[in-house]
């Protein structure tokens, strides 16, 4: 049995807007293997923390980051979406201020935005921030796919 997707769920990362009803009708809920495995991986991700949607592409074996970011896009409301990030730091492009509160609130590391940047939004501090996978306090990851 999959993780099903919640219905009427607003999409909250990516383009927002409601999910697709589209394919309405038996399993139209049933989400695809890969997207499971992905936001599988988002929820292990421990406050204060994040992974890129490369390196979720890359612990997985499979896909790249674009595909790991249209996942999160369609689905990343079901998990702390705010914990995938872009290798650069930025935070989400019109979900800053959402993205910030929660990284404020878990304590993620963040680095001031210059006086130039626009917005003066800081980034995240991908040195410290980044998780690699694993368990803290364990020294070991979970269990990767065979």
């Amino acid at each position: 049995m999959g993780v099903r997707a919640p219905r009427g769920l607003s999409v909250v990362c990516g383009r927002m807007g409601p999910m697709s009803r589209e394919n309405e009708g038996p399993g139209a809920d049933e989400l695809p293997e890969y997207a499971e495995r992905v936001l599988e991986v988002a929820e292990l991700i421990p406050p204060g923390r994040v992974m890129t949607y490369g390196d979720i592409a890359e612990w997985l074996g499979e896909g790249g980051p674009r595909q790991v970011g249209r996942v999160m896009a369609l689905y990343g409301g079901a998990v702390p979406w705010w914990r995938v990030v872009r290798a650069d730091g930025a935070l989400l492009p019109g979900h800053e201020l959402r993205a910030l509160a929660h990284y404020r609130e878990e304590g993620t590391p963040l680095r001031q935005a210059p006086r130039s940047a626009e917005g003066h939004l800081p980034r995240l501090d991908m040195t410290r921030a980044r998780w690699d996978g694993d368990h803290p306090g364990s020294g070991s990851g979970p269990p990767r796919p065979a």
